[in-house]
């Protein structure tokens, strides 16, 4: 009689994720810019992203601006320095325009970039690396990993903290900053969850980090700069947003 040949010791191996890289000569990356009154800044940042050395298609969704935001995006158009311009026909937030400029991208990564100057394309590079190389399928960038940042409001990094850490609870992740703008996700990925975004304002956030969690995306997070605005440059986030956060944390991981 054969004697039974002992069961293998299972092994890491056996249950890691493939690496998934994407060739950085071959892709393409779609930039999502939801603008709502920008003028002053809107044409500084999509030269910015232009300047960016790799191939890529700038979307730009206005969110209904009444300050003349559409007149320089559509200048932007008319001169070839954006590819795609969308305008809400209502005000219906950074969310809604965000999920909207994900509707229309074909990119092979996408990334979410502010028209606001406080986020810096030059980061670009650590941020995407991770997906490039094939071990993340989203990357975080963290305004409090040691970045070079502007000093502003201390209880907006209490609330961001806050926000980050009840999050963190609901999804089982261990994110530094939750809030962060810069969040950059495999295209096809992030297409996939675009039907089942509902958040309109800055629930965007905590839904698209509630949704990847959900996804079982490995999420890689890195230090980036940030450059702050204060009220009086235009920033438009406020407190009533930081509480109506909480909900959005909790309806998007329990309810959803």
């Amino acid at each position: 009689m054969t004697p039974l040949t002992p069961p293998r010791p299972r092994r890491p191996t056996d249950v890691m994720r493939p690496r998934t890289p994407l060739d950085p000569a071959a892709v393409r990356l779609s930039v999502l810019i939801p603008v709502y009154n920008e003028r002053e800044t809107i044409d500084l940042i999509v030269d910015q992203v232009r300047a960016a050395p790799m191939a890529k298609e700038i979307i730009c969704v206005d969110d209904c601006s009444s300050d003349g935001t559409d007149e320089v995006l559509e200048t932007l158009l008319a001169n070839g320095a954006i590819d795609q311009l969308y305008r809400q026909p209502t005000n219906m937030g950074k969310g809604a325009a965000t999920r909207k400029a994900l509707s229309m991208s074909s990119g092979d990564i996408v990334i979410v970039q502010d028209a606001d100057l406080e986020y810096d394309p030059a980061d670009w590079p650590v941020l995407l690396e991770p997906i490039l190389d094939g071990r993340a399928d989203a990357c975080f960038g963290s305004r409090f990993l040691g970045g070079p940042h502007r000093v502003l409001y201390y209880w907006h990094s209490v609330g961001n903290a806050l926000l980050t850490i009840y999050s963190n609870m609901l999804t089982n992740l261990n994110l530094t900053d939750m809030e962060t703008c810069y969040k950059a996700m495999r295209g096809d990925l992030a297409r996939s969850l675009v039907p089942k975004l509902t958040a309109n304002r800055f629930g965007f956030e905590p839904e698209i980090t509630a949704r990847l969690a959900r996804a079982d995306a490995r999420i890689f997070e890195v230090p980036i700069s940030y450059s702050g605005r204060t009220y009086a440059e235009g920033k438009k986030i406020g407190w009533r947003d930081g509480l109506a956060a909480f909900w959005h944390i909790t309806r998007f991981n329990l309810f959803s």
